[in-house]
């Protein structure tokens, strides 16, 4: 089974054929919302991070629940739509992001499935090759401008940042800014999972803007891509190979001490 988790501007499984709602308790708390449906001849669990009425706040979404749950479900293989605010400056509002690394500036999440055992993973290539590429493949079909590979920077939110964190951000490389990326693609490697990312970016990070940032813009932009955004996601869910050869399926071995 293929996962989707959808972000700000993908709630609703109107994409999907035949679906189904499940219930899927995990350790960590339940999942409320899992739609169990079809694209073309693939089954698809789709779990909506902020739930579908986006009630739940970036700082307060239940990762490790979200995550436990999609793996129970049989889930190998993810895909994740996130907005992203620019912080390259070559990046602008209505772009589309593949990223192929992560910054962590996160502070209040739990991060780790592993509370009561030393592991560590190793997030070298932390979003999946074997993703990546079809993701990019099918963005490139359906949108003019589209960035293979770059580096998301992950802030605890829910405010924006302010324009002196985002100059320290760009200085140490980032490329994007989100709240919501870490630790759902850590967590999904501790799963051994594969995980890709469908970054858009909706405005440019503060400081870059020349306005003041509102969720109203972020909204908007999200909207006027929403519909080119679903291609892309059915593209890929459609057309992704079942066959695993990364090592995401491997990813606990010898992470233990």
């Amino acid at each position: 089974m293929l996962g989707l988790i959808g972000g700000t501007g993908i709630y609703d499984p109107e994409m999907f054929e035949d679906t189904r709602v499940e219930a899927v308790p995990t350790p960590y708390g339940e999942v409320p919302e899992v739609f169990i449906g079809r694209v073309g001849d693939r089954e698809v669990a789709f779990l909506p991070r902020h739930g579908r009425d986006h009630s739940v706040p970036p700082h307060r979404v239940n990762y490790r629940a979200n995550i436990a749950a999609l793996k129970r479900l049989g889930v190998e293989r993810v895909i994740s739509t996130n907005s992203v605010g620019a912080i390259n400056r070559e990046m602008r509002p209505g772009d589309v992001v593949i990223p192929d690394d992560f910054v962590d500036f996160t502070r209040g999440r739990p991060s780790s499935f592993f509370d009561h055992e030393v592991v560590h993973v190793d997030v070298t290539d932390a979003y999946c090759p074997e993703v990546r590429r079809p993701l990019l493949a099918a963005a490139r079909k359906e949108m003019d401008r589209v960035f293979d590979g770059g580096t998301y920077v992950c802030t605890e939110g829910p405010r924006f940042e302010t324009p002196a964190e985002i100059r320290i951000l760009g200085t140490l490389g980032g490329d994007i800014v989100g709240m919501v990326g870490v630790p759902e693609v850590v967590l999904a490697r501790e799963a051994e999972m594969c995980y890709g990312a469908i970054c858009t970016v909706t405005n440019m990070a503060a400081g870059i803007s020349e306005h003041r940032l509102t969720a109203t813009e972020v909204v908007e932009m999200v909207r006027r891509n929403e519909a080119t955004l679903r291609a892309v996601v059915a593209e890929v869910l459609e057309h992704l190979p079942l066959e695993r050869g990364c090592r995401c399926r491997n990813a606990l071995k010898g992470a233990r001490m």
